[in-house]
């Protein structure tokens, strides 16, 4: 006679024994995706040992994405990451843009930051689009306004730009802006969260912290604070500010991001006076060591796009503006001009300009940022 009792008895153990050790697994598992600083840093020089020259300059390279031919682009140069427009969603679906975004990151010996400007207000990508999101996202300035527990709308906005952009294959934003604006009349107003330093630090606070969260790379701009200057996209800047006005000010939401472990940041074209009179702080090497020494930034730092006239105006060639973007301390360069830059920089290597070690360092930083974020698994 089969006894009922003794076989439920023995499927509830079976079961317990399943599920403690399943748990167990799933604990194993969690940790071993929750690298240390140190093994995050030997699996990056892993890698590192096995790129040559070229790949390495190729990995420093924050490319526009190219309008035909990207994936066949990114299988012969392995740039280290493609930046998309709006142009690069227009009349997509979202399956469309995750396909063609996953055809880029198969060709890629190592996988790419994939990038977009989705500020929200003045400045979107990805929601410009009723196919991509209902309704373009709003400003934080506005986000703010509407909301009813004030900062916790500004989380829940990054929350759910975040969602929307890894679920097009998207690992990186080009915000949150970090600028403090002085008035409505500014270049920067619309854009910047607000005219308070106070409130803008509160801002990158929370932003970061969900960016982080999320798995995005999260990158601060426009360092070190545009203030009330005008636009670099068309002319050259130059800021009359004293040091003192930036670090009572400007500096403030940098300094709050770096706390909260923004991975990356980037530089503006505008001239800083008080740090650098002559170069714009994207080829400021005086700049760019106030930001690793003062500032105590140990991430990436790139540069604003190298094809903005607040950088072309000095009246260098393309190549030779990116050895200049090295030079300055530049981890990653945001630039159209790819095959132009690797070359250029290539040949300053060798000529000794550019040391290797640098270029080492940089590329170190890079892929143990890409590690941290999971974009290398």
């Amino acid at each position: 006679m089969i006894n009922y009792k003794r076989i439920f008895k023995l499927l509830i153990c079976i079961l317990l024994v399943f599920t403690i050790n399943f748990g167990f697994l799933s604990q194993v598992t969690n940790q071993s995706v929750a690298l240390s600083s140190k093994q995050i840093s030997q699996k990056a020089d892993k890698i590192l040992k096995k790129m040559t020259l070229k790949q390495k300059i190729a990995q420093m390279l924050y490319v526009y994405v190219p309008a035909k031919s990207a994936e066949a682009e990114q299988k012969k140069y392995q740039y280290g990451g493609y930046l998309m427009f709006a142009d690069s969603f227009k009349n997509k679906s979202k399956t469309s843009v995750k396909n063609t975004i996953k055809k880029w990151q198969k060709v890629s010996k190592v996988k790419m930051l994939i990038g977009v400007d989705e500020e929200g207000g003045s400045v979107v990508r990805v929601s410009k689009y009723k196919k991509l999101r209902k309704s373009k996202f709003l400003s934080p300035r506005d986000v703010f306004k509407k909301g009813k527990n004030r900062y916790s709308a500004i989380t829940k906005d990054t929350n759910e730009k975040s969602k929307l952009l890894k679920s097009l294959g998207i690992n990186n934003n080009f915000a949150p802006v970090a600028d403090v604006a002085y008035k409505k009349s500014n270049f920067m107003y619309k854009r910047s969260f607000s005219t308070s330093a106070k409130k803008v630090s509160k801002f990158i606070r929370y932003s970061v912290k969900a960016y982080n969260k999320n798995k995005i790379v999260s990158t601060m701009k426009h360092f070190p604070g545009y203030g009330g200057n005008g636009d670099s996209h068309n002319n050259i800047i130059k800021d009359t500010r004293s040091l003192s006005t930036f670090k009572k000010r400007d500096l403030l939401p940098f300094k709050e991001g770096i706390k909260q472990g923004c991975p990356m940041i980037l530089v503006s074209h505008n001239i800083i006076n008080c740090l650098d009179s002559k170069n714009p702080a994207t080829l400021s090497k005086k700049v760019h060591d106030y930001l690793r020494k003062n500032m105590k930034f140990n991430g990436v730092i790139i540069t604003d796009g190298l094809d903005m006239e607040g950088v072309r105006k000095i009246g260098k060639n393309d190549g030779e503006i990116a050895v200049l973007a090295i030079q300055a301390g530049n981890d990653m360069l945001c630039t159209p001009y790819g095959k132009e830059s690797v070359d250029a920089i290539y040949k300053a290597v060798k000529e000794k300009r550019i040391s290797e070690k640098q270029i080492n360092t940089s590329v170190k930083r890079i892929l143990k940022m890409k590690i941290k974020y999971g974009i290398i698994k």
